[in-house]
């Protein structure tokens, strides 16, 4: 049966996207009080997706609300789109082609970012991404990027990230458009083990950064803002010190959907959607965890809404607007930016060509790493995250060669 496998939010308006789970088809609702009206979407002619994952993977579509407008561009193997409540139009300037990615707007909305590049050569698609005017229609090469990029709720700050299969880094950068590449990017970063993650989701004061993928495992990990502290780490089956987990953790990691979590507005709390139907709520001031049921069946993906609402959608299909927990909180604007200050306070802004892999100082949540620190590193254990212990067995190798 077809399902949501995914939904987005635009930033401010009552607009909502959802992801077909059997079909590169994004349709769009709009909130209205407690229930959701379709107002259309893109890609209803499209043939299911193939049962390969890979083919599945290349063919899924990426969506970017504009930050003010009730625009939504998709971009996928059909190319660039822009849906608005008039209709869906092809955009021409960017080519028809699997391999586009990721797509994102800059905070202004006058720019659309799309990882990876078509127009820096074959050779060097992966290492760039395009800079697109939209008031010109001219494309740019820029900066590498993955996985979307997510503005900071202080404003100024993005955050976005560069993976590779041994290790993803969170990058923190700020917009500008004098560059070629969009952004410039600060030294203190998160490092991540291997790859395979979605984009980030921050809480409404911007005291938390939450991240969900990895390749391998169903991991859910969050970091405190701006220091870089871990505060959470799960494997929906390894469960994180001092969280009492329900026994429904040990489900079949296939059952969890990808797309399962936001923050509650205005609280330190962390949901997650849960095969079993319930939402889970992680305290994470109390490190305390409680459920709730909201739908009969396995919870395919949730969002909560600029307005404050939760909405869920299961694996039967539905897409329900839940009532209201939590209210909005007032203020938080002004915390969210002296959190922002607070880190730029205490970090540097990178040349446009440093070289990252050398430039970086990457938090891993309980320690910050310098490349100096990356070239003598000689132990590892197996508890240790796959990027460091790959780099202390190289180290070895490069000693014992000596």
């Amino acid at each position: 049966m077809s399902f949501v496998e995914r939904l987005v939010c635009h930033p401010r308006l009552p607009l909502i996207a959802g992801l077909d789970s059997d079909r590169p088809v994004v349709r769009v609702w709009q909130l209205e009080g407690d229930g959701l009206r379709e107002l259309g979407g893109v890609g209803d002619d499209a043939a299911a997706y193939p049962p390969e994952s890979w083919e599945r993977h290349e063919l899924t579509p990426s969506v970017a609300w504009h930050p003010h407008e009730p625009s939504l561009m998709v971009i996928g193997a059909a190319g660039l789109r822009r849906w608005t409540v008039d209709g869906v139009a092809e955009l021409p300037w960017l080519p028809a082609c699997a391999d586009h990615r990721d797509i994102a707007f800059s905070p202004d909305g006058r720019t659309l970012w799309v990882s990876p590049s078509s127009v820096a050569g074959e050779d060097k698609a992966w290492e760039r991404s395009d800079v697109l005017d939209l008031a010109t229609g001219t494309v740019e090469a820029g900066l590498w990027w993955d996985t979307g990029i997510v503005e900071h709720p202080g404003g100024g700050l993005l955050v976005t990230l560069s993976s590779e299969q041994g290790a993803t880094d969170v990058l923190f950068a700020r917009p500008d458009d004098a560059v070629p590449a969009g952004i410039r990017v600060y030294r203190h970063a998160i490092v991540l083990d291997v790859d395979g993650y979605h984009p980030p989701v921050f809480s409404s004061d911007g005291r938390y950064l939450a991240l969900r993928g990895n390749a391998y495992v169903q991991s859910l990990d969050v970091f405190e803002f701006p220091t870089l502290r871990k505060v959470l780490h799960t494997a929906f089956g390894d469960p994180y010190p001092g969280f009492p987990y329900p026994p429904e953790w040990l489900e079949e990691q296939a059952l969890w959907s990808s797309h399962n979590i936001a923050f509650a507005p205005g609280a330190a709390v962390l949901l997650a959607g849960s095969p079993q139907g319930n939402v889970i709520e992680f305290d994470l001031e109390g490190e305390r965890v409680s459920r709730r049921a909201v739908t009969g069946a396995a919870v395919s993906a949730l969002t909560v809404t600029p307005s404050g609402q939760l909405v869920v959608a299961d694996r039967s299909g539905r897409v329900t607007v839940t009532g209201e927990p939590w209210e909005a909180r007032s203020g938080d604007g002004a915390a969210a930016r002296e959190r922002v200050q607070e880190y730029l306070a205490g970090t540097a802004e990178l040349p446009g060509d440093a070289d990252l892999e050398t430039a970086l100082l990457r938090a891993d949540g309980q320690r910050t790493w310098s490349a100096d620190d990356l070239e003598t590193v000689t132990e590892a254990g197996d508890s240790d995250p796959t990027w460091l212990r790959l780099r202390a067995a190289m180290n070895t190798h490069d000693l014992g060669r000596e």
